[in-house]
């Protein structure tokens, strides 16, 4: 059976909003400063120990946007290499960037989904969809890059709502940045 592994930038106030450089945000970009080697390992293991994306929306047309563009890397050329399963109501097949549109209830098609064999399936940001799954215990670990700054304005990515979900601490790291890399699983 698969797992399902959100990788989440937040700010220390819970932003998720444009942490790369494309957007409209007005703070777009704010995980640019602190990104150093570890936080490239960070990202290189746990794309490495996956075999499938899966993206809402937005997350995906940010990015069949730009990674497609791209090559010549290793994590790039893992990136646009993977299959993705891409949630969405108002998107149509055919997709592009090796991309499959989940059909259905998306919770009933996450459920399916982690019980075909295979490796993690990552979800980057994606904050509606994450919201939609954690109700139904769909996520099995949470890895959380906390940002040491509060900026003040923005979309959470926690959505109020949510009932309360009680989160264990496996592993944490802290860059020479200061951002906290923290490994979470839902409690038992």
């Amino acid at each position: 059976m698969r797992r399902i592994v959100a990788a989440e930038y937040l700010s220390i106030d819970g932003v998720a909003e444009d942490p790369g450089p494309m957007g409209e945000y007005e703070h777009r970009g704010w995980t640019v400063p602190y990104w150093n080697d570890e936080i490239a390992k960070w990202q290189t293991d746990q794309l490495f120990a996956s075999d499938a994306l899966l993206l809402g929306r937005v997350t995906y047309e940010e990015f069949v946007a730009s990674w497609p563009l791209r090559s010549g890397d290793p994590f790039t050329d893992r990136m646009n290499s993977l299959p993705k399963f891409v949630a969405s109501t108002t998107l149509e097949e055919p997709l592009e960037w090796n991309s499959t549109l989940l059909e259905g209830d998306v919770v009933e098609a996450v459920a399916k989904l982690k019980e075909q064999p295979g490796e993690d399936v990552l979800i980057y940001g994606s904050g509606a969809l994450v919201n939609a799954l954690m109700p139904h215990n769909l996520i099995d670990e949470y890895r959380f890059m906390i940002y040491p700054l509060v900026l003040g304005t923005g979309k959470r990515f926690f959505k109020d709502g949510n009932e309360k979900k009680t989160l264990t601490l496996e592993r944490a790291e802290t860059a020479t940045t200061g951002v906290a890399m923290l490994v979470c699983e839902p409690a038992a």
